[in-house]
């Protein structure tokens, strides 16, 4: 199972993508951990990626793609995994298509949470994550079980990103449609496209996908 999940900030990407790892137990590749990671460990693409961001510069599409490709030749990827955050352009997803195509992978779906940017800027500023492991809550709609403890790993550490404010919303939303919503076209002219409701509760939205994923 390869999938790739689309939709605007705030849709509720990372929730959903949280609960496919804990059911079907396979990876969601984030591009900044996978740059991260590479980066520590030394590789050879790791240490192109590493001079790059030294001199101030961002990681080219190349370099991204060779990290993509490098964590997807890992053997906890060999049931699947979710790419979070790539491809987000039209020039990434076809190099995606080429490089998955070269290792004889394809990619199963692509779900799209459908979401009305009105209520972004409320689902956005009340989110947060905790520190310890990354698991993501909301002031309202996602309230971890006991008040101020991580239901994954029971830290009482959290934290919010500096850009999830009313006032980053507007910008982030217009970088989302003029490079990232074309994929929308892209993958339903391929045939691999399937469109949720995220305006449902987040246990409908869970629904919905799984429904997807069970045919597969």
């Amino acid at each position: 199972m390869r999938l790739i999940l689309l939709g605007p900030p705030g849709a509720g990407k990372g929730t959903q993508a949280q609960r496919i790892v804990e059911k079907y137990g396979i990876p969601q590749l984030s591009t900044g951990d996978m740059l991260r990671a590479a980066v520590a460990a030394g590789t050879e693409v790791g240490k192109r990626a590493k001079a790059v961001m030294d001199a101030g510069k961002l990681v080219s599409d190349e370099i991204v793609n060779a990290i993509v490709s490098e964590r997807i030749d890992q053997p906890d990827c060999a049931k699947g995994f979710i790419l979070d955050g790539y491809p987000r352009t039209l020039v990434q997803a076809d190099a995606t298509e080429a490089m998955l195509k070269e290792k004889g992978l394809d990619l199963s779906v692509v779900i799209e949470i459908k979401v009305d940017d009105g209520v972004l800027a409320d689902r956005i500023s009340g989110r947060y994550t905790c520190a310890n492991c990354g698991a993501g809550y909301h002031d309202e709609n996602l309230k971890p079980k006991v008040e101020g403890v991580c239901d994954r790993c029971g830290s009482t550490h959290f934290k919010r990103r500096a850009d999830d404010n009313r006032e980053t919303v507007v910008e982030r939303l217009q970088v989302y449609y003029k490079e990232t919503s074309p994929l929308i076209g892209y993958y339903y002219a391929k045939g691999k496209l399937q469109s949720v409701d995220g305006m449902a509760d987040i246990e409908h939205v869970t629904a919905n996908i799984e429904a997807i994923l069970s045919k597969l």
